[in-house]
């Protein structure tokens, strides 16, 4: 067993949507197995690449998946089990790699509120509730909706508002963000492979 990446591509029959970790049938080579595959994008120049929610329409993702080593390049079928129906093809593709190290990457952005504004400083709101929190991710670089840059400079009570320096004037009305990263894995075939 390792991890196994194919590259697919939605098939032009199939209209529903696919999600990411969703049980689908795979008929790779000579087998068959059922698989919750994660879906990214393909990054040729970087060895991390984002993770996708959805297989969209027109263009190739890479589905991951836990399955028995192969060894590419294999076709690959992918098939949709409907309620009372035959299964139908979602995704058709071949085996791209075999790689367990392979970077899936989850993005999740947190959010808060300016609540006092002075030109480049500003304090913000409901990102954090708790000081310990806002020391801890004190390095990492803020954003906003409209474009300005910063980052944290000092916590400010107990409730987790804090001090924040930009590099050109905050509005009122704007909104801070920060990016995490976070990795993701495939999940594992709870039917055939148990651990």
């Amino acid at each position: 067993m390792s991890v196994l990446h194919f590259s697919i591509k939605k098939h032009d029959s199939y209209e529903a949507p696919i999600k990411s970790k969703e049980p689908l049938i795979f008929n790779v080579g000579f087998r068959q197995f059922t698989a919750r595959p994660l879906f990214s994008s393909d990054n040729i120049n970087c060895n991390k690449h984002k993770m996708e929610r959805f297989l969209h329409h027109g263009r190739f993702s890479v589905a991951s998946v836990y399955a028995p080593i192969s060894f590419p390049p294999l076709p690959l079928i992918v098939l949709k089990n409907r309620d009372g129906e035959q299964p139908a093809i979602a995704a058709v593709g071949s085996l791209k790699s075999v790689d367990p190290d392979r970077i899936i990457l989850k993005k999740i952005v947190l959010t808060g509120y300016p609540q006092r504004v002075s030109k480049l400083k500003s304090i913000v709101r409901y990102m954090f509730h708790n000081p310990d929190d806002v020391k801890w991710f004190k390095p990492v670089e803020l954003w906003t909706k409209h474009g300005r840059r910063g980052r944290i400079k000092e916590t400010v009570g107990t409730h987790g508002a804090m001090k924040c320096l930009f590099n050109s004037s905050i509005q009122q009305h704007d909104t801070v963000c920060m990016s995490l990263y976070k990795r993701a894995y495939p999940k594992w075939p709870e039917q055939l492979y148990h651990v």
